[in-house]
């Protein structure tokens, strides 16, 4: 099967994540949410599939480019 890696978009702290292992995402489905610059920003799935890895935690700060979960599908 495929995988899509999702990536930080823009650098900022994780507020919340919405999925953890095993769940099944729908396309344009949210994975987390990054503050930056005082705004929230929704990280949406590219693809509809199922989480096999989350690499980012609430409070956590990221980098353009970070790796925050991957879906297979």
């Amino acid at each position: 099967m495929a995988q899509e890696v999702i990536e930080a978009p823009l650098p900022g702290k994780i507020l919340q994540v919405n999925v953890t292992v095993g769940n099944t995402v729908e396309e344009g489905g949210v994975i987390c949410t990054i503050e930056a610059m005082k705004m929230e920003n929704p990280i949406l799935s590219p693809v509809k599939g199922s989480v096999i890895e989350v690499a980012v935690s609430p409070e956590q700060i990221v980098k353009t480019g970070e790796k925050i979960a991957v879906i297979e599908y």
